[in-house]
C-alpha cells in the first residue's frame, strides 16, 4: 500500500522536531571535527620535522623509554607513528587520566622532545561528545536512536522533496533557490534545495556513524564480508623462542622491512600499547596515517622476538579492511583533500537541516495562530 504525502508529511514534521536539537548537536561537532589531522599538524608546526638528519638513529625501544621517562603519570604510549622522510620526527599518542591526550613528537636522532602538544585532546573530547555525549553509559544508545530517527526523516524528506512532474517550472523549484524571494521561502528553499543536495553525504554519514557505534552491526557488517567480529587480537599470538633475537632490535627490523615491503607507503604505525603483552608487533602502513583509519591501509604482523613476518588470518584482515572503509567514509578519508570538503559541506548541510527546519514549523505556527486570532475576531 502506497503511503500517502500527507502521513509522509507528518513522519518528516514530528521525527524532525524531536530529534532537531540532538541532531544538529551531533552533525556540527562531527562536521569540526573533519579537518582534526591538518589542524593537529598545524598545532604540530615545526615539530613535525627534525633539526638535522644524522647517519643512525636511536632505536624504537629507547624512544619509548625517552617518552615513558618524560611523562611518568601517562600511561604506555598507544602507536608511535614513523614516516619513510628521514626529515620527520616520530610522533607518540601519550595519555593520562589528568592531562588528556597528548601527541609527542621527537627527534629520532637524538632523542629530544620537539613539541608535548594538546590539540589533540580538543578532538578527542569533541570525538566523545559526538559519540556518547561524554554519557558512555547511556550516551551512545541516545546517539543511535537519534541517528535512525534522523536517517528516516531523510527518507521522507526525499520522498516530499520529489517534484510532481518533471518539467521546468517543477524542476526549477526542486533544484534552484529563490534567492529573490521572501526570507520565508528562502529558509524553505534551503531546507528543501540543500538537503536534497546534502542528502547523499548524510546518508553515508549516518549510516557509517551507526556502524561506529552500534557494535552489533559493525558485527554483521564484517561477518557479511567474510570476516570474523568475535576474532580477538590475542588470538593472533604467535609461539616463538624469546631467545632468538633481542624485542629491542627486532622492532626496529620490522620497521625496516615494512617500508622496503610496501615501497609505496609513506608513513607508518606501530601498536605499542599492549606491545609488552603480546609476542607480535603490529604494524599499519598508509600514505596518511591521523587519529582514525585511512583506506589505504595495509596490515603486517611480525614475530616480536624474530622479526620475522608472519601472516595474519584473512577474518582479521578483513575486520581491518572493513573498519577502513567505514572510518574513511564517516571522516572524509576516501578522496584525500577533496573528500574531506565534501564532507565537511555535506555535515555543515546536515547541521542545518534541523534547523531550517525549525524555522519553517515556527512560521507555519504563527500563521496558524494569526489565522485564529483573525477568525476570532469576525
Amino acid at each position: 500500500m502506497m503511503i500517502s504525502k500527507e502521513l509522509w508529511t507528518k513522519v518528516h514534521l514530528w521525527l524532525g522536531l524531536i530529534s532537531a536539537p540532538l541532531v544538529f548537536f551531533v552533525c556540527i561537532t562531527g562536521t569540526i571535527f573533519v579537518f582534526s589531522d591538518e589542524i593537529i599538524d598545524l598545532s604540530a608546526g615545526e615539530a613535525r620535522y627534525v633539526n638535522e638528519v644524522k647517519e643512525s638513529r636511536l632505536s624504537t625501544e629507547k624512544l619509548l623509554d625517552i617518552v615513558r621517562e618524560a611523562f611518568p603519570k601517562r600511561m604506555q604510549p598507544s602507536y608511535m607513528v614513523c614516516y619513510k622522510d628521514p626529515h620527520r620526527s616520530i610522533r607518540f599518542n601519550s595519555y593520562s587520566k589528568t592531562e588528556g591526550l597528548h601527541m609527542v613528537y621527537i627527534d629520532q636522532y637524538t632523542g629530544e622532545i620537539l613539541k608535548d602538544d594538546a590539540t589533540i585532546y580538543f578532538f578527542y573530547v569533541l570525538a566523545h561528545l559526538h559519540h556518547s555525549l561524554l554519557w558512555h553509559d547511556g550516551g551512545p544508545w541516545i546517539i543511535d536512536i537519534v541517528s535512525i530517527l534522523f536517517l528516516i526523516a531523510l527518507i521522507s524528506g526525499i520522498v516530499l522533496w520529489w517534484p510532481q512532474k518533471w518539467d521546468k517550472k517543477h524542476k526549477k523549484a526542486s533544484f534552484t533557490i529563490k534567492w529573490s524571494a521572501s526570507l520565508k521561502r528562502i529558509n524553505l528553499d534551503l531546507h528543501k534545495v540543500y538537503g536534497f543536495y546534502g542528502a547523499g553525504i548524510a546518508f553515508i554519514l549516518v549510516i557509517t556513524g551507526l556502524l561506529i557505534a552500534f557494535k552489533p552491526f559493525a558485527a554483521f557488517t564484517k561477518n557479511l564480508f567474510g570476516g570474523d567480529a568475535a576474532l580477538e587480537m590475542k588470538s593472533l599470538m604467535v609461539q616463538a623462542p624469546k631467545d632468538t633475537i633481542s624485542s629491542q632490535a627486532s622492532i626496529d627490523v620490522a620497521i625496516q622491512d615494512a617500508f622496503e615491503t610496501y615501497p609505496h607507503k609513506n608513513q607508518l604505525q606501530l601498536l605499542t600499547f599492549r606491545m609488552d603483552q603480546w609476542d607480535y608487533l603490529l604494524i599499519k602502513m598508509s600514505n596518511k596515517i591521523g587519529i582514525k583509519s585511512a583506506m589505504d591501509g595495509v596490515y603486517v604482523a611480525y614475530d616480536k622476538y624474530t622479526g620475522e613476518k608472519f601472516d595474519l588470518p584473512r577474518a582479521f584482515r578483513i575486520n581491518k579492511k572493513v573498519e577502513d572503509v567505514y572510518w574513511s567514509l564517516h571522516l572524509g578519508n576516501y578522496m584525500g583533500l577533496f573528500g574531506k570538503i565534501v564532507t565537511f559541506l555535506g555535515g555543515l548541510i546536515a547541521s542545518s537541516l534541523p534547523v531550517t527546519g525549525f524555522i519553517i514549523w515556527l512560521n507555519k505556527r504563527k500563521k496558524i495562530n494569526k489565522n485564529k486570532r483573525v477568525f476570532s475576531e469576525l
